[in-house]
């Protein structure tokens, strides 16, 4: 039995059965690549779920949570630290958007609970959220994400939520009343597979959402931090949100989110009514303030536009892919058969990482260091792993591609 295999059994035998069995065991990293238990390397193009920002073992992070660990690791929120308030003051610049305030917690549902928590503080309950929007997994987060499956065990949950689709801007000004507290949008939904907001609905969201006197919310946990080769997906757009959501990218793969309310959304929370052990510790808020470093000094998000182009159009040059989308390192594409399961079953093996958040769908999200070459050797592997899940070429199939 390899060494794999003893510490998937020994995982099963100690662990929640919360994620099923894990494909791998992941025993160390450099840049973009991994090892599992056996010393195999895998080009990690999912980046734990656009987490490690600037890849695995990165030295200035390295450096940073050592330095700071030597230092200070924690203290309880009766005190704050240099890189708290740093961090919080750096966030609210990139925002740009003028005054604001800054909640610091440890994950994105966290942030999401937060937001939703601030929400209620302008004496509505009512907000309105996206069809196939994912926001977390705590009772809150959970009541305005999207997905049947995910809820039904846990319900009823908290708050009075309606669901519009993804887009469409007479549906949501529909549900949008003088009694709606929020809405709650993924500028660019990520779990759904990667779907982009068209173009203008943001704006429209800000109009409808400012005439009923209720808040614009974008979550931001997936997108945020350079993901999609903007500090955030928004910023295209010029929309001014009251409420941004940030983790995932933001430490690199230290744990910290981030909920940052803008103008007087900022004052409504008050001493007593919401709280955090770990949010916050100064640990977590400099290995943010390197990440935000490093994307700065190596100019990272020409980087990610560049890169992420070359994925995009390598991809969708295969027939058998239909339709890609995203921005930057965020990708996701559409496959001409639900044939998802196989294709991620045919990178692993061939030792590159990817993910299938719905049978048809492939997503990438890999570290914002990925080089171009990095990048090529999986194009070029491509055509094969579609060969390799059974995806026919079509009526004239004549076999791989060359």
């Amino acid at each position: 039995m390899s060494g794999q295999q003893q510490l998937q059994q020994r995982y099963a035998a100690s662990l929640m059965n919360t994620f099923g069995p894990p494909k791998l065991v992941l025993t160390g990293g450099q840049g973009s690549v991994v090892t599992d238990a056996d010393g195999k390397e895998y080009l990690d193009l999912l980046g734990g779920i656009a987490v490690n920002a600037l890849g695995h073992a990165h030295p200035a992070l390295v450096k940073a949570v050592s330095d700071q660990l030597a230092t200070l690791g924690h203290i309880s929120n009766f005190f704050t630290s240099l890189p708290q308030v740093e961090l919080a003051e750096r966030l609210l610049g990139l925002l740009g958007h003028g005054e604001g305030k800054v909640f610091f917690s440890n994950s994105g549902t966290e942030a999401n609970e937060a937001a939703l928590k601030l929400t209620r503080r302008t004496g509505r309950t009512h907000v309105v959220a996206m069809e196939k929007g994912f926001h977390g997994r705590t009772m809150g987060a959970l009541a305005i994400t999207h997905k049947e499956a995910y809820r039904t065990p846990f319900e009823p949950l908290p708050g009075e939520i309606t669901f519009v689709p993804y887009g469409d801007t007479d549906a949501l000004a529909a549900a949008v009343t003088e009694q709606t507290a929020a809405v709650v949008l993924e500028p660019l939904q990520g779990e759904a597979g990667v779907n982009p907001a068209p173009e203008g609905y943001l704006a429209d969201a800000r109009r409808i959402t400012s005439e009923a006197g209720a808040l614009l919310w974008f979550d931001e946990i997936q997108t945020g931090m350079g993901r999609t080769g903007e500090w955030f997906a928004h910023t295209a757009s010029g929309v001014v949100p009251d409420l941004v959501t940030l983790a995932k990218g933001l430490g690199g793969g230290i744990p910290i989110g981030a909920t940052i309310a803008l103008g007087a959304a900022g004052d409504l929370l008050e001493p007593g009514n919401h709280g955090t052990t770990f949010g916050g510790n100064p640990v977590a808020t400099a290995a943010a303030l390197a990440v935000l470093d490093v994307i700065e000094a190596d100019d990272l998000l020409a980087h990610v536009r560049s890169v992420g182009a070359l994925l995009r159009d390598g991809l969708a040059a295969d027939p058998r892919v239909t339709e890609v989308r995203g921005s930057g390192l965020l990708i996701g594409l559409d496959l001409v058969e639900a044939k998802s399961a196989e294709v991620t079953a045919a990178a692993l093996a061939a030792g590159f990482i990817i993910n299938n958040p719905t049978p048809e769908r492939i997503r990438l999200a890999p570290p914002l260091v990925l080089t171009r070459e990095q990048a090529q050797s999986f194009l070029d592997a491509w055509p094969r792993l579609l060969d390799e899940a059974g995806l026919d070429h079509g009526p004239d199939d004549t076999g791989s591609q060359p």
